[in-house]
């Protein structure tokens, strides 16, 4: 890897270790404030609507500035967040503030990514990258957790004597401690945003205008990049596997409770298996393929369509075990060589920010319809067996005809036109 490739990877994990525990948190002080219950999805959705809304802008803002100073800059604007949830704003603009610039900062990310590496080693360096994406998210739950029960230890009693001099401009709260350990992570993920250069050449800004922000310009660029016999394909795999693992995500703390009867505090630790597969098939993915045999990957989405209904019949803890940490596996081997076609792919036909700005846009959309169905079909009591098989059938249906169409092509190499 590039000197100081590691930088960036270091940064997404301090930043998305942040995120992570900062929405635990977020919860826990809705319950502190006595909001009700069915507040707490709603910080995830005014997460998640920023990507979305402001598709349009993010990506000709990561291409108009600096991708490694954007992102130490979203970071400080997520410290502003933090201290607009403690000043007594409502919490849904706090939350929808840190989203603006979490969306800012993923096309930053991995137009940075797309900047600072070759294009026979993007495999590798999206490899990495996921690894600490959900590295970060594993920990990020688990350092929220462990800043709750310090808001309610003494520590947070002495802290809230120490800010009560603040009183006048923030509200009281148990949570001040844990807030101010979230704000450090921030700050020391911004550092590490400095710390990486984009290689010389490899560098294009682009200035920031009106047309370039205009969402007809974004539904050309997301036209553009969908019509890409290559990027279509990297996209639409991408955007389904978003959808489809967000499902998962819910699926899982429901059969660990009705199937397994665990709690939910241990339907998260079955989450977290899922995670860890992940991270191994990330792995295995950055050194068994290359760019140009990334598409061999598709047969792993059959793979993980043929495993989700058998995960939800499994009553067998330590079978449930292994087949949790296969799909994680499945999930890591596609989307790792996937990603990192989209990525060159999107830098040729549009440019690193404005292609990942359109990634996001998909994904998160897919990832709302997706959660939306799901709700609904459980509103309506179908059974769970039920709503996964549904699930299969949509993924084989999706990556069935490309499976064909490799079979078909396997001999003929990528065209990596430069």
């Amino acid at each position: 890897m590039p000197k100081g490739f590691y930088f960036l990877i270091g940064a997404q994990f301090a930043s998305g270790l942040a995120d992570n525990a900062l929405l635990i948190l977020g919860i826990y002080f809705l319950n502190e404030q006595g909001y009700p219950g069915w507040w707490a999805p709603l910080l995830k959705f005014s997460l998640t609507l920023a990507y979305i809304f402001l598709a349009s802008v993010v990506g000709p803002l990561a291409d108009a500035f600096p991708k490694n100073r954007l992102m130490a800059w979203m970071n400080a604007l997520k410290i502003v967040g933090v201290l607009l949830l403690l000043s007594g704003a409502q919490p849904l603009l706090a939350f929808a503030l840190i989203g603006l610039a979490a969306s800012v900062y993923a096309p930053s990310k991995y137009g940075l990514v797309t900047e600072s590496v070759p294009p026979r080693m993007l495999v590798r360096a999206n490899a990495w990258l996921e690894v600490s994406v959900v590295l970060s998210v594993i920990f990020g739950i688990a350092l929220g957790g462990a800043l709750t029960g310090l808001s309610e230890s003494t520590v947070a009693q002495n802290w809230r004597t120490v800010f009560a001099s603040a009183a006048v401009f923030f509200i009281q709260t148990k949570t001040w401690p844990a807030m101010c350990v979230v704000a450090v992570v921030y700050v020391i993920a911004a550092g590490l945003n400095l710390g990486l250069k984009p290689m010389s050449g490899r560098v294009h800004l682009l200035p920031l205008t009106r047309h370039a922000v205009q969402w007809q310009t974004f539904w050309s660029s997301n036209t553009k990049l969908w019509r890409d016999p290559l990027g279509g394909v990297s996209l639409y795999v991408t955007t389904l596997y978003w959808g489809v693992g967000a499902v998962m995500q819910f699926a899982v703390l429901v059969w660990a409770q009705q199937t397994l009867g665990f709690s939910l505090k241990y339907g998260a630790y079955l989450q977290a298996l899922v995670a860890l597969g992940v991270v191994l098939g990330a792995f295995l993915a950055g050194r068994r393929f290359k760019l140009h045999s990334a598409r061999q990957a598709l047969p792993w989405g059959l793979l993980l369509a043929v495993l989700l209904p058998v995960v939800v019949v499994t009553s067998n803890i330590w079978i449930a075990v292994a087949l949790l940490l296969c799909v994680g596996l499945a999930g890591g081997m596609l989307l790792v060589p996937m990603n990192a076609l989209l990525q060159h792919r999107g830098m040729q036909v549009l440019s690193s920010g404005r292609s990942i700005a359109v990634q996001g846009f998909n994904e998160n959309l897919s990832v709302l319809l997706m959660l939306a169905s799901y709700s609904a079909l459980l509103a309506l009591n179908v059974s769970l067996t039920f709503i996964m098989v549904l699930l299969a059938t949509v993924l084989i249906a999706g990556m069935a005809p490309l499976c064909l169409l490799l079979l078909r092509q396997f001999r003929q190499p990528i065209s990596m036109a430069r």
